[in-house]
């Protein structure tokens, strides 16, 4: 796998997107004040970069994913039931919503998104716990 900036410049770069527009909205709360007053951060790596467009945050996309704890669990898996799934990027985690409209379609790209960037304090369901780190496989299909 090759590592590149979010423009896609410099290979073997790694990349921390720092989650600007996530500034609309309070961030969770911390112990430390000074982690509180820190936006979140997601990284991104840029597996197979593809050469169609970017989606924008009101786009519909169809993916492919492979969700996965760090410890390497499945937790969910659009690949393992062989049929892409479709979300409006503007109603998915922000991990998603900030790292795909920085890729083209036909991308394939490994995220970690922190848990202020996925589920949060709440978890999801019985699936997710709290406070979880997530790393997602994602191939962007197409924009819908």
């Amino acid at each position: 796998m090759t590592w590149f900036t979010h423009s896609g410049t410099a290979p073997i770069v790694f990349v921390t997107a720092l989650c600007l527009a996530c500034s609309e909205s309070p961030p969770p709360q911390a112990p430390d004040p000074a982690a509180a007053a820190s936006p979140p951060h997601f990284q991104i790596a840029i597996v197979e970069e593809g050469t169609g467009p970017k989606p924008a945050v009101t786009d519909t996309v169809r993916v492919h994913y492979h969700g996965t704890f760090p410890d390497g669990r499945v937790f969910d898996s659009s690949v393992q039931r062989g049929q892409p799934a479709s979300f409006a990027l503007n109603r998915v985690i922000p991990c998603w919503t900030h790292a795909l409209q920085r890729v083209k379609v036909g991308s394939r790209v490994r995220l970690i998104c922190p848990p202020e960037m996925a589920y949060g304090t709440e978890g999801a369901g019985a699936t997710i716990p709290p406070n979880a780190t997530l790393h997602f496989d994602v191939e962007l299909i197409a924009i819908e």
